[in-house]
């Protein structure tokens, strides 16, 4: 946990050092390492025999905590808007 939070903290300084230099292509960069973390998180999900044994319960847990968090969502954004455009109608009158 130390060491990730290091290499955070490096990455923080190094972003703030450099932030006067454009990096044009670093997205490209980004979403291609994105895509690696992902594909070698599915290769060590997929070894993983106690976790392919409970897919069945893992995967109802994680449908169940999904709809609850779009959901959650879902109202959180509603109420913002409301909240916003209610105030801005408002200060319209």
């Amino acid at each position: 946990m130390f060491t990730v939070i290091l290499l955070m903290l490096a990455g923080v300084i190094l972003g703030f050092s450099i932030r006067k230099y454009p990096l044009k292509s670093i997205n490209k960069f980004i979403t291609t390492l994105i895509w690696l973390l992902l594909f070698i998180l599915g290769v060590e999900v997929g070894s993983n025999r106690q976790i392919i044994n409970g897919l069945a319960t893992l995967g109802l847990e994680a449908i169940i905590i999904t709809i609850a968090a779009v959901l959650g969502s879902c109202v959180a954004a509603w109420a913002l808007w409301y909240a916003l455009y209610k105030r801005k109608k408002g200060e319209n009158a």
